[in-house]
């Protein structure tokens, strides 16, 4: 694993780093900012078959029993890992748009669509999966009394310790395919909508923060309620007691489906939609940011 890393490095250093840079500190800042409503999200879809408790109450006894602080379990192992994962992705699909352009120099629809999951598909590999397995454990622990895992770097090498580095792993095939679904529908949907607001009225314009937050967000609606039945099936993946629950991915959607019912796949809905529709915001709009401060830096 290591050496793919490396050699994932070495073919990157000789590209434009600035996607690089500006996905990871938009990436770090909107983990940050929106992670309270994935702690929420991951709690309610960790919850028993005839359990309804709403977000708002999983807040209350979350405060009330760990203090607010424990609203931030695994914070940070999301917060790292949304800094590489955007990164990545900001990067790989960029690069992956410079070769699925037409000759006039434009991005459709369809490739567009093909660069997003080629861009979903590496940061699941190589950002994503680590990090939203310790962070889901990390969670997932939490909700006991006597929790095992002392934050970020205790949870982590008593996980290696008992798993190795598979346990870092867990889940991969439903990361793949929510990273893959996620980042196809996400940047599709903002490029579509940057074109239109570029092509009516602000041709080869950058867009002010306000209107690639508004498109962001409205690029995090669409992609909540098309990819959340892949979320759902990954966080039960990347749970503590998933080896003995399932099989794979399709064994634990099978179980999901009769015996839970197909609106269970659609659980936390609400928080990730929270969180989506502001981290589309929050993400576009600084990474545009950035990217504008990056290059005028390099033009000086």
């Amino acid at each position: 694993m290591r050496a793919l890393y490396f050699c994932w490095w070495l073919t990157i250093n000789s590209l434009e780093m600035d996607s690089l840079i500006a996905g990871g500190l938009s990436g770090a800042f909107e983990g940050f900012v929106t992670y309270p409503t994935e702690f929420v999200k991951t709690r309610s879809q960790f919850q028993a078959q005839g359990v309804k408790t709403s977000p708002i109450q999983i807040i209350k006894t979350t405060v009330n029993e760990h203090g607010v602080k424990g609203l931030y379990s695994g914070c940070s192992a999301l917060v790292i890992g949304n800094a590489v994962k955007a990164g990545v992705r900001f990067l790989s699909y960029d690069s992956f748009k410079k070769n699925l352009v037409d000759k006039d120099g434009k991005l459709t629809a369809p490739r567009s669509l093909l660069a997003g999951l080629g861009a979903g598909t590496t940061e699941a590999i190589f950002a994503v999966t680590p990090s939203e397995t310790i962070k889901t454990k990390l969670i997932d622990d939490a909700k006991s009394k006597t929790p095992r895992f002392n934050g970020l770097v205790h949870g982590t090498s008593i996980i290696l310790k008992e798993q190795g580095i598979r346990g870092l792993y867990s889940g991969l095939v439903p990361v793949i395919m929510r990273q893959a679904a996620n980042s196809a529908v996400r940047f599709t949907t903002y490029s579509s909508l940057k074109q239109f607001v570029q092509g009516n009225s602000r041709p080869g314009q950058t867009l002010p923060a306000s209107i690639s937050f508004a498109i962001g967000s409205m690029a995090g609606i669409v992609t909540v309620y098309t990819t959340m039945p892949l979320d759902v099936i990954k966080t039960r993946m990347q749970g503590l007691s998933a080896r003995s629950e399932y099989r794979n991915s399709i064994h634990c959607a099978y179980r999901i489906f009769t015996e839970e019912g197909v609106t269970r796949f659609w659980k936390g809905t609400t928080p990730r939609l929270a969180r989506l529709s502001m981290s589309g915001g929050i993400v576009f709009a600084s990474y545009e940011q950035i990217m504008g401060v990056l290059n005028k830096f390099r033009q000086s």
